[in-house]
């Protein structure tokens, strides 16, 4: 028989299991419909009921609709699919892996959850070690038709004649395949080292370090599915958080999580961390330096500290016929003396009004000839503190002269020179001074993306607001259950006691940033995903710092490193390799796997072609590729480039700075004058080799520098 014919016969003997799973879907989904139906009918019946019957009934109700709507949203996140492997055993037995696990209605195993231990040797058996595994099959399907499958025969010396085996590279097809707006799920294709990182424990801190292409952010998003799945109670209530570096990252990986029925996991680009600000907006680098590093943390806390603008400079009240003053001078010594005690401002309204009232009562005895006997004098500041302690006008004075600060205020103040250079003292050179006053000088403009960190920041240092008693209702709101069980919810502000959480691209983070992620996971375990060699930060030696006080003395700590560069082309990949040489050793470099003989192409173009020479190589990449093409140049550039390429299929198009490709692949890449991501990195060569391995299939350079690229 053809190896055609055994490919159709095999395809339409998977076809009638799929068919089966299917059918057992759609049973699945007509119960929890009707689940769904009788929790409404509950809440009908509860109407006429004591109220708290009508609580405890409601109650039932809430969680008789979430769980059946827990389950639809499941089934329709796993449709497209759902089978996707197939293990035969040694002892005859079949084993079918898929996206969920479904059971016919007499319990029967008809798929296995690939997070399932059972399901283990999908990924991990190999021909040294074949786990008792003969034949491994991969199923691809469309919709609910299969369409092709691949297998590896394991144990050949054990397969039966009526065994067949089919195909050459399931990892290779897949890789071949067209890049779309976002990141595919890998659930067919984990490798054997990427299995490893995924089922790792969840105590602790898992770090995930590899070079381009080697599936790292996809790890860890299949290890976050992974960890819900076997300890959804833990990891459920208090949540997961996933941090990446740009909204155009956390845009491509979006749908990762939602198909794999994982939906109540929050995802945050660095610029949107703290609740309400989004920044998307960069700093030239030598300025997000300086706003990252730690001696921040000084200056802030000098500009808390600080009188704020418009506050009054005198304090006027009378008292018993005489007129108390408290001048400038003595106005800043008590608020030096109250910031002293180490109080957020923000929490210490109460600490200044009393130590204003003990400065009006030494400026009332220093009035006084006769102070008498020290009984007496006690007896007279408590009745002045009790009667001006009372006083409306001296209410409205603490109002307005200690009042509760918001971050984007106290940071808005720096703008003004003069007032940040007093905040600064001798932590910033002068220069660094004119610089970060420079970049706050606009309120307008928002906050960049390191800004965030430096409002989150002043967030902790300033504390909570003093919240007002609200009044308790008279009747119980008969509401269903707490926000954590209700689907697609939003925490509430500031929301710092993560289960887990997930910081990739973590080399680029500065050491406020990390402060600012380990507010959040005080509590929480940890997977943290970079590589050394992609850092955009100057300063490796302080982020480690702050990173090993972010997530805390955690006496578990593992560390995987994936090696293979599955997404680009070694054609492309030596490329990078060449360019990066100078700030990386080999042993730092993946290995690229996949040779497609097609070499990168180097174009010297003259500096007035430029822009026509973008266009044209736009278009012929969209001709030869089906799926994306990115265009990667200097931020200073990129807003040029854009203009140039406007309506130039939009849809497969995108144009990103260095930065913002980071994480992110394309079918093919224009890099668009390399020596200028180089010069506008504080790393060196780092961000142009990010750059340079964002590509698939194809690479195209344009440099008006003849020399380039430089000889290794």
């Amino acid at each position: 028989m053809s190896q055609g014919s055994v490919r159709d016969n095999e395809i339409a003997v998977e076809q009638v299991h799929v068919d089966r799973v299917y059918a057992r879907v759609a049973e699945m989904r007509a119960e929890a419909e009707a689940m769904r139906d009788r929790g409404d009918q509950l809440a009908h019946g509860a109407r006429n009921e004591a109220v708290y019957e009508q609580a405890a009934m409601l109650f039932e109700r809430d969680v008789m609709v979430y769980q059946a709507n827990q389950i639809l949203r499941s089934l329709d996140a796993e449709h497209e699919g759902l089978v996707f492997g197939r293990l035969d055993s040694t002892s005859g037995e079949t084993m079918y892996v898929g996206r969920l696990g479904v059971r016919d209605p007499d319990f029967d195993n008809l798929v296995t959850d690939w997070r399932a231990p059972a399901a283990a040797p999908f990924y991990q058996a190999t021909a040294e070690q074949p786990m008792d595994v003969v034949r491994r099959r991969v199923i691809r399907s469309s919709g609910q038709s299969v369409v092709d499958i691949d297998d590896d025969l394991l144990m050949p010396e054990l397969r039966p004649e009526s065994m067949a085996v089919v195909g050459d590279g399931a990892l290779m097809a897949s890789l071949a395949r067209a890049r779309g707006e976002t990141m595919r799920d890998i659930v067919s294709t984990i490798q054997k080292e990427q299995d490893e990182v995924i089922r790792a424990p969840w105590r602790g801190v898992t770090e995930i370090t590899g070079g381009p292409g080697t599936g790292k952010t996809a790890v860890a998003l299949h290890r976050v599915a992974y960890l819900l799945y076997r300890d959804r109670r833990r990891m459920g209530g208090s949540g997961v958080l996933v941090v990446g570096p740009s909204t155009a990252f956390t845009s491509y990986i979006s749908r990762v999580l939602p198909s794999m029925g994982e939906d109540n996991v929050e995802l945050r680009a660095i610029g949107e961390l703290l609740d309400g600000t989004v920044a998307t907006h960069v700093d030239p680098a030598e300025v997000a330096t300086i706003k990252g590093s730690l001696r921040m943390r000084r200056v802030l806390r000098q500009a808390v500290r600080d009188t704020p603008p418009g506050a009054p400079s005198e304090l006027r009240i009378t008292y018993r016929g005489e007129v108390l003053k408290l001048g400038a001078r003595e106005l800043a010594r008590v608020r030096r003396a109250v910031h002293a005690a180490g109080r957020p401002p923000n929490e210490s309204r109460v600490d200044a009004a009393e130590a204003l009232l003990e400065a009006l009562w030494r400026k009332a005895e220093s009035y006084r000839t006769d102070t008498g006997d020290p009984a007496a004098a006690a007896a007279r500041r408590e009745e002045l503190i009790t009667e001006l302690g009372e006083r409306i006008d001296f209410h409205r004075f603490v109002v307005v002269w200690w009042r509760i600060l918001e971050p984007a205020e106290v940071l808005g103040w720096l703008g003004d020179r003069e007032r940040l250079a007093r905040a600064a003292g001798k932590t910033l050179s002068p220069t660094e001074i004119s610089a970060l006053a420079a970049s706050w000088a606009d309120p307008s403009a928002g906050p960049s993306v390191a800004d965030v960190a430096l409002l989150d920041e002043l967030r902790g240092q300033l504390g909570r607001p003093p919240r007002r008693r609200r009044r308790r209702p008279e009747s119980l709101e008969l509401h269903a259950l707490p926000d954590r069980y209700t689907p697609g919810y939003r925490r509430t502000a500031h929301y710092d006691e993560y289960a887990h959480i997930v910081v990739d691209e973590a080399q680029d983070l500065s050491p406020m940033q990390w402060r600012m992620i380990g507010r959040r996971g005080r509590y929480a375990s940890w997977t943290i995903v970079g590589d050394p060699v992609q850092s955009s930060w100057p300063d490796p030696a302080e982020a480690e710092r702050a990173r090993i006080s972010a997530v805390g003395p955690r006496t578990v700590r593992r560390q995987f490193t994936l090696r293979t560069n599955y997404r680009n082309s070694a054609e492309i990949f030596d490329l990078a390799a060449r360019v990066v040489g100078s700030v990386a050793t080999p042993d730092q470099l993946p290995h690229a796997v996949r040779r497609t003989g097609i070499e990168p192409a180097v174009r010297v173009v003259a500096p007035a072609e430029l822009p026509d020479s973008v266009v044209a190589t736009v278009k012929e990449l969209l001709s030869e590729v089906d799926g994306t093409v990115g265009v990667i140049t200097s931020a200073a550039r990129v807003e040029a480039v854009r203009s140039t390429v406007a309506g130039t299929e939009p849809g497969r198009l995108r144009v990103v700075d260095g930065l913002e490709a980071k994480g992110l692949e394309y079918d093919a890449v224009v890099v668009v004058e390399p020596a200028e991501l180089i010069a506008e990195s504080a790393t060196g060569p780092r961000t142009l080799y990010v750059a340079l391995t964002r590509a698939t299939q194809r690479l195209v350079v344009l440099t008006t520098d003849p020399a380039w690229p430089p000889v290794p």
